[in-house]
């Protein structure tokens, strides 16, 4: 049986929904993100566009490219609210879907055909969602989920597409290779150097030579270019929290030593967010005292999976916590109220630099183990070398 993959995007997502509660915003071009020159762009109208501008611009470069946009600074719980309402829509009407960001999801409608048409079918989900949260949204229908998100490329803004069974190929060729997910800034400028512009060269090349050339992900991309695209729509489930705790073999009342091992954890579990693309809104601080009594204390704070901002609440809760005098037995951390984003970092209150830093950790760590690099504070911090009355161990 054919496959029949819908893959639909919120158009310029942030700044759409910053439209529906200033509608004077309209028409204009409109920057959503850090509103000082150290600051990102996270999402830019496509007035803005027209000036060259593109998310996870510098803000400063976005500004001298076009000085009469409108600044924003975002607004996560505002994003993440719609982000769930399109969800739920989409949960009540299809009964496999794959949310694969807080403004992108794939859904398979393999078999419904014979019901509705799967195009038709399509189109009245956009619609509904269009009618209900009054948002702009595109999407494409193909075989497969790479041609279905290059579809919604073309498809924008506020459009819909279908790409029939046999005419992938044919329907990819003409289009630029920035076009094939997985073909970032890097490989872009490799096929460049050899001459590949359209998807087309890359179609008739052998797929051996785009393996020598790329490894592994050179035949991956040969076949998006291609059309071939076999992986299924994985079952979308929201997480709703993550949390690590440590018991300790004797009970300890060395308050440095408990804040190290403290931040060693949360580092951990911003790491886990970060690789899951999740942000948290709330921390909870967990401690468990020699007479086994245990207590808890969360605060809010805005969306992030920050290592510093997670750290700095997670060591408030734990000073205000702490009974002096008084011997633990175990402390936990727990990051709860998770959305899912198509960003990584808060885009809306951090700098270029401090985002690259993050970005490189991460690498190093995705490469190396989660405990190949880490803040000072937090380096050396094993737990299952903590010792809670002589420090950390060597």
């Amino acid at each position: 049986m054919n496959r029949s993959i819908m893959h639909i995007d919120l158009d310029s997502f942030f700044v759409s929904v910053e439209r529906l509660t200033n509608p004077k915003l309209i028409g204009k071009p409109v920057l959503v993100g850090g509103t000082s020159d150290r600051g990102v762009v996270a999402s830019c109208s496509y007035e803005a566009r027209e000036f060259g501008i593109h998310s996870a611009m510098p803000m400063r470069m976005a500004r001298q490219l076009c000085p009469d946009a409108i600044v924003i600074r975002g607004d996560t719980e505002q994003y993440s609210y719609y982000s769930n309402m399109v969800t739920d829509i989409v949960q009540s009407e299809v009964p496999l879907y794959e949310k694969t960001s807080i403004d992108e999801f794939y859904i398979d409608l393999t078999g419904m055909d014979r019901f509705f048409g799967c195009y038709k079918l399509a189109g009245e989900i956009r619609q509904k969602i269009m009618k209900e949260t009054h948002l702009p949204i595109s999407f494409a229908l193909s075989t497969n989920k790479t041609v279905a998100k290059v579809g919604t490329g073309e498809a924008k803004p506020n459009g819909q597409k279908e790409i029939p069974i046999g005419t992938e190929k044919i329907f990819l060729a003409p289009l630029s290779i920035k076009k094939i997910p997985m073909v970032g800034d890097k490989t872009y400028q490799t096929l460049r150097d050899m001459g590949v512009v359209w998807i087309r060269t890359l179609q008739e090349m052998p797929a051996e030579l785009m393996e020598q050339v790329l490894g592994q992900n050179g035949r991956v991309i040969w076949k998006k270019a291609n059309g071939i695209d076999n992986s299924p729509v994985e079952p979308y489930s929201e997480r709703k929290s993550i949390s690590t705790e440590r018991t300790f073999d004797k009970d300890s009342i060395d308050v440095s030593a408990l804040k190290l091992l403290l931040i060693s954890m949360t580092e951990k579990l911003a790491f886990q967010l970060r690789s899951e693309e999740k942000l948290t809104a709330c921390v909870t601080i967990k401690i468990r005292y020699s007479d086994f009594n245990t207590f808890t204390m969360q605060a809010r704070l805005p969306y992030t999976s920050l290592d510093h901002v997670l750290m700095e609440k997670a060591k408030e809760l734990f000073d205000k916590l702490y009974q002096k005098r008084m011997l633990i037995r175990m402390i936990g951390v727990k990051f709860s109220h998770l959305v899912q984003g198509s960003y990584q970092y808060n885009l809306f209150e951090d700098s270029v630099t401090q985002i690259q830093l993050y970005q490189a950790m991460d690498k190093m760590r995705l490469r190396y183990g989660k405990d190949a690099v880490g803040i000072a504070a937090g380096l050396g911090v094993k737990h299952n070398d903590f010792n809670p009355f002589n420090g950390l161990r060597s």
